[in-house]
């Protein structure tokens, strides 16, 4: 086949526009940073539960090594370079999504900018999905006291998949549920472990500095320079 007519069938089929951009055809959002501001959530519940045995991190710590980590990854970090005892890890961890829960029931509510970007690109028929590193618990009661699970065709955790962020198997499994391919994704994240999993899935990336940058012109702005909504 030519090159000229492998070029006409992908444009027919809709896998790229005319001037050969690619199409987007789904939006995948990380959720802490992204489109729930609780990454302090998760640094105060850890602190609290590490608090009980005076091996507490600092908030620069966090940010610079363990930002966008499950806290079984966490733990098991600190355990090589703080000594925490690894007979320890599911105490910690049971303990710390207990709190994590009880601060989201608090302090989760709805925000606008993202109720309004995500129904209406919902709307504009984008598939959309939250894959986060975060257990399916949290990732469904953010999602839910913010008012956007109604507008997710899909939402993994940590849970769903065998590796998590910076491996990029949460964004594949969200890829393959939600049938598109890689070329069709727009994929939202704000840290590195993130932006790792992102560019190793093949999907197209925005980043983001905050919960603040995610509205409707910033991403519909960003599905126009991949080349547009199929």
């Amino acid at each position: 086949m030519s090159k000229s007519a492998a070029r006409r069938r992908a444009v027919e089929s809709g896998k790229v526009t005319a001037s050969g951009k690619a199409v987007i055809r789904a939006i995948l959002f990380d959720m802490d940073g992204v489109l729930i501001d609780a990454k302090d959530w998760h640094y105060d519940a850890l602190n609290d539960c590490l608090a009980l045995f005076g091996l507490e991190i600092s908030r620069d710590e966090h940010l610079a090594i363990y930002d966008g980590l499950p806290t079984r990854k966490k733990l098991q970090l600190l355990s090589r370079v703080r000594g925490l005892p690894v007979g320890l890890h599911e105490f910690i961890n049971d303990l710390k999504q207990r709190r994590t829960l009880e601060m989201t029931l608090e302090r989760c509510r709805p925000t606008f900018q993202h109720q309004y970007a995500l129904s209406r690109l919902k709307r504009e028929g984008f598939a959309l999905a939250v894959c986060s590193n975060s257990v399916r618990q949290t990732v469904q009661a953010m999602m839910e006291q913010a008012a956007l699970s109604q507008y997710l065709d899909v939402y993994l955790s940590n849970e769903d998949v065998g590796k998590p962020k910076p491996d990029p198997e949460i964004y594949l499994l969200a890829m393959q549920r939600l049938g598109v391919r890689p070329s069709e994704c727009l994929i939202v994240e704000d840290n590195e472990h993130g932006l790792q999993a992102a560019r190793a899935s093949g999907g197209h990336v925005l980043e983001v500095s905050s919960v603040l940058d995610v509205t409707y012109p910033r991403l519909i702005g960003a599905i126009r320079d991949v080349g547009g909504k199929g």
